[in-house]
């Protein structure tokens, strides 16, 4: 490992998977933010993406404060659980982040009431606290959830939500969840559905790729199609949404 020195400190460099990585000792707090002063002084830049593990609010408004352009993407990396303040401020309060993946569990008891602010990405990889109330308030282009405990029966609302109008700037939807059955997905709505059984490859405006293998293409009044598809994943399987065309914003 080699060396650069930042504010009088020793920091280990190295590299992993293409990108150049700092190593601190200590307070890693303190570490980002010389960091982040050293990095963007250096090559006059602002900061567009920050991975926390710890006192996120503070770094968040403290990058947000040292520039004139607002962060575009916070990955929250602790593989804890993510305190219920931290997890409101960053879906609700803070209203400057259009990108948004939470590595975290939440609390066993929390729970998110009131509308979600407009989200272009977020990804949950512990969805179990996300609700069908929770979802019929965002409005996002990309909706990941992972280890989510959303039934058919709320995939059907959410579903006909869409086609009603709702999440107008949707472009995909996925959620992972322990038993789909595609037709209770799709229950009540068939008579608008085409059962489509080429693969069709489909890739998001922020890099998610979904092969649809098959599906059912399913359109909304004003013209716009979605395939939805249903894909097994070992013991679970996931819900996809699919709006076309892919990686554009409506």
């Amino acid at each position: 490992m080699e060396y650069v020195k930042i504010n009088w400190m020793y920091v280990g460099v190295y590299r992993s998977n293409g990108n150049l990585v700092l190593q601190w000792y200590g307070d890693t707090t303190k570490g980002l933010k010389d960091t982040t002063d050293y990095v963007t002084d250096l090559f006059n830049i602002d900061v567009s993406e920050v991975c926390v593990f710890k006192d996120a609010i503070k770094m968040i408004k403290w990058v947000n404060r040292r520039q004139k352009t607002p962060l575009k993407k916070v990955v929250y990396m602790n593989w804890g659980v993510i305190p219920s303040e931290v997890l409101i401020y960053i879906l609700r309060d803070c209203t400057t982040l259009p990108e948004i993946s939470i590595h975290a569990e939440a609390a066993p008891n929390f729970r998110f009431s009131g509308n979600f602010r407009n989200i272009d990405c977020l990804d949950i990889w512990h969805g179990k606290w996300v609700t069908i109330d929770n979802l019929l308030t965002m409005d996002g282009i990309v909706i990941s959830l992972e280890k989510s405990t959303l039934t058919n029966t709320d995939l059907n609302v959410f579903l006909r939500h869409w086609l009603s109008g709702g999440c107008p700037r949707l472009k995909l939807f996925s959620a992972t969840t322990g038993d789909v059955d595609i037709l209770q997905v799709l229950h009540g709505l068939m008579h608008n559905a085409v059962l489509v059984e080429n693969r069709r490859d489909y890739t998001s405006l922020f890099g998610h790729q979904w092969i649809l293998w098959d599906g059912y293409d399913i359109k909304r009044s004003d013209g716009v199609t979605a395939t939805v598809h249903y894909q097994p994943l070992g013991a679970t399987g996931a819900l996809v949404i699919a709006v076309w065309p892919e990686a554009s914003d409506n």
